[in-house]
């Protein structure tokens, strides 16, 4: 049975930070079920898609933020 995932879109920052690290901890154990595991890739890459989205996103707000208040 392929795990039931929530929508990355629907999930903080940290709510995908912590399930990477359980997904982790998941796939780098003795008990991982083998059937699994490409689930959880895939969940895990699109956790990180989007983590790097948001990131990006925060770093180029912070430059614009910046930016406007050197130019003030």
């Amino acid at each position: 049975m392929t795990p039931t995932f929530r929508p990355v879109k629907d999930m903080t920052y940290n709510e995908a930070v912590n399930e990477l690290d359980e997904i982790l901890k998941l796939t780098q154990g003795d008990t991982c079920d083998v059937d699994l595991l490409a689930a959880y890739t895939r969940r895990a890459t699109e956790l990180i898609t989007e983590c790097r989205r948001r990131l990006t996103a925060t770093d180029e707000e912070i430059r614009a933020i910046l930016a406007d208040f050197e130019a003030k």
